[in-house]
């Protein structure tokens, strides 16, 4: 065998085993998809409702406790120690409510949180779906979120950005991606 076969042996032997090897790689900017699912940004309307009611209930709360003690401020030189200590009981009572009932609304998994699980996760869901249908479509390996924490691009090309596919597999209809 001369020389010229062998290196062309070689040659296409290393470029089928790096085309075997290459993994097709693509973004999408979830934040940019959100933003044109509108049962997404009625939920986050909703969600901004039920966390102003609530912000309000707990200020509201909080005013009568602030009016319970300038009152018992007022009346304290004139009441029995038995009243006094009455009195003082339901401010730290009524404080102590006015705590748990913040804690049971924006705490932790609080009720807010419950509520945008309730209504974000079916839509995230129906993205992750579609996010899933566009990779396959396109046989890529792997598709990364622009937005998400500990993902930096220091350039990406507009090409490998799919958020438009994934609205489009959504049913939305995007806008021109200018990055």
């Amino acid at each position: 065998m001369n020389t010229k076969k062998i290196v062309l042996t070689l040659t296409f032997i290393v470029a089928v085993s790096i085309s075997a090897f290459a993994q097709r790689f693509a973004y999408v900017d979830s934040e940019y998809i959100l933003k044109h699912v509108p049962e997404y940004l009625a939920a986050q309307k909703q969600l901004d409702a039920l966390s102003e009611k609530w912000q309000k209930e707990v200020d509201t709360r909080y005013s009568s406790i602030e009016r319970m003690y300038k009152a018992y401020q007022q009346d304290q030189v004139m009441l029995s120690d038995e009243m006094r200590k009455k009195r003082e009981d339901e401010i730290v009572q009524k404080e102590k409510e006015t705590k748990d009932f913040q804690k049971k609304i924006f705490g932790f998994e609080g009720d807010l949180y419950q509520e945008r699980l309730k209504l974000i996760k079916p839509i995230q869901e129906r993205v992750a779906k579609a996010i899933q249908a566009v990779a396959e479509a396109q046989s890529l390996d792997a598709i990364l979120d622009k937005k998400s924490e500990g993902t930096t691009f220091l350039y990406s090309n507009p090409k490998l950005d799919k958020s438009n596919d994934v609205l489009a597999k959504l049913g939305y209809k995007g806008e021109a991606l200018a990055k």
